[in-house]
């Protein structure tokens, strides 16, 4: 194995990870418990920046937060904000909860209207996917290399770990993608790609005998290199391996394992990867888990749009659905916030067959967390084709969430990279939306 020096390893915190987990992998046989470096590593403490915003309807009532990301762009008028006359879609217009309308695509979704807030008048500038993506997954557009960290790591730095044991922020469905953005690589969200699988890796598999020698082993070299460094950042590495094992011992990993459900709920959540996603983030979010991601993809609808919103669209109504009920019914809905975010809408016309890419508006939907139930925020114009009067940006959208989970928005940090920045790219909470 190549060794990072000192020098890299103290100066970049990637290397750091990237060291820990080469350390992890080869001498324990262990590949995804770094990501847990976050719970033990000395390099970022929750900070105590006053939040201007403290005083303000809905701050910090979300305690938690799971953010639903429909890959590819979903059509605002075929679901959520139904059109007539040339521009309507296949599916007929329904009355929800909360006296408003949406497609016949999300009847159990209508059901449960007067639970949730549906954001109309989403709008953007940004129409390619990955850039889309990006955008709404961080509330930045994308510059050159830098990296822009999720709504998980801004918590992160802002309250510290949200658990003693268990990260603070998961990724379902998809790959970190280094959600830490300038943060600390140890923010990154940790990735389940597969909720069926839940957690890997977390048996190593030497015998206790032979972990503990080479634990032992370590520490002899470690203390050498530590004893040099004149770093906080290098007591991380025994106490990463000390956090590990505790881990693997604990009964907080119970919370990645769907199979300790009852067979009955998971039949309500159903059999898809967006489904049991969705159950592993309600269990995870339960256990102390403060951001957990889901992503749902095959949303790219240029063709066949009625068949594949029967299809895709109608595991989202009954996963989603199910959702809310089960959080209200557990007494979560008013600590967590739940939002669905797709990468921008799709266009006004409709010829039979899709829609094209169309980020000038779109629709998220909000629900618990101190967010209003059964209420519409703004609105499309008459096509569908722009908001009706102002709009609310990914970054307003990001700073919405950010205010509801207590962070002080509007607030600057100063990056490593000595760069001024805020959680929203400077934009304002839709304040409208909350309660």
């Amino acid at each position: 194995m190549s060794i990072l020096t000192s020098a890299s390893l103290l100066r970049d915190p990637e290397d750091r990870r990237r060291f820990i987990e080469k350390c992890a992998k080869i001498s324990f046989g262990l590949s995804i418990l770094p990501f847990f470096t976050g719970i033990a590593e000395a390099a970022e403490q929750a900070g105590a920046v006053a939040a201007p915003n403290a005083g303000l309807p809905g701050f910090g009532k979300a305690k938690r937060v799971i953010f639903l990301e429909l890959q590819g762009g979903m059509s605002h008028i075929d679901t959520f904000d139904p059109k007539t006359g040339d521009n309507k879609g296949p599916g007929k217009a329904i009355s929800a909860k909360g006296d408003y309308q949406l497609t016949e695509y999300l009847p159990s979704i209508a059901k449960i209207g007067d639970k949730i807030t549906v954001v109309r008048n989403m709008t953007a500038k940004v129409g390619v996917h990955a850039s889309a993506s990006y955008l709404m997954r961080t509330g930045f557009e994308q510059r050159g290399t830098l990296q822009h960290p999720t709504l998980g790591a801004w918590a992160q730095h802002f309250l510290g770990a949200s658990h003693k044991t268990l990260p603070s922020s998961v990724a379902v469905n998809r790959s970190a993608n280094h959600g830490n953005g300038w943060f600390p690589a140890s923010f990154s969200p940790l990735p389940i790609q597969n909720p069926e699988d839940g957690l890997l890796d977390t048996k190593s598999p030497v015998t206790t005998e032979v972990a503990a020698k080479r634990a032992g082993l370590l520490a002899q070299l470690d203390s050498g290199f530590g004893g040099k460094a004149a770093d906080e950042n290098v007591k991380a590495y025994n106490e990463f391996y000390d956090t590990t094992f505790q881990l693997m011992k604990s009964t907080d990993l119970k919370a990645f394992d769907l199979a300790s459900e009852p067979a009955e709920v998971r039949a309500r959540y159903g059999k898809s990867k967006f489904g049991q996603g969705c159950l592993l983030a309600r269990r995870l979010i339960e256990n102390g888990v403060r951001f957990v991601e889901v992503a749902n993809g095959g949303w790219d609808m240029h063709a066949t749009l009625g068949d594949r919103m029967e299809t895709l669209g109608g595991d989202f109504d009954r996963v989603f659905a199910t959702l809310i009920q089960d959080l209200d019914s557990k007494g979560l809905l008013d600590t967590t916030l739940v939002a669905v975010t797709t990468e921008f809408g799709r266009k006004p016309d409709f010829s039979g067959g899709g829609r094209g890419h169309h980020p000038l508006v779109f629709s998220t939907v909000l629900a618990g967390g101190g967010v209003k139930r059964g209420f519409v925020n703004g609105a499309s114009d008459a096509k569908g084709y722009a908001p009706d009067g102002d709009g609310v940006s990914p970054g307003s959208l990001h700073a919405t969430i950010a205010h509801a989970a207590g962070l002080p928005v509007q607030t600057d940090i100063i990056t490593p990279a000595g760069r001024p920045m805020q959680v929203g790219n400077k934009a304002k909470p839709a304040m409208g939306v909350f309660i």
